[in-house]
């Protein structure tokens, strides 16, 4: 298993519990909570998915020494 992929698989379980927790609020709060039987099924598919999609961005950042942008010669640039 690459190390991309293990470092991935760390960042989903948090990404996940915050995007469930974001997920129950807001289906808990809004009339969304008189379906609720049916929207948390699926809003616990759509983060699982989401979160997915997150960590394998956010996986190659957490590898790199820097993470600013660098202009052509290498120097990193300030702005």
């Amino acid at each position: 298993m690459s190390v991309r992929l293990q470092i991935a698989a760390m960042v989903f379980m948090m990404v996940q519990a915050v995007l469930f927790g974001a997920g129950m609020v807001v289906i808990l709060l809004t009339p969304i909570q008189s379906d609720a039987m049916e929207a948390i099924p699926t809003m616990i598919a759509i983060s699982v998915v989401a979160s997915a999609a997150i960590a394998l961005l956010i996986a190659p950042r957490l590898r790199q020494r820097y993470w600013r942008a660098r202009g052509a010669d290498g120097d990193v640039i300030s702005g």
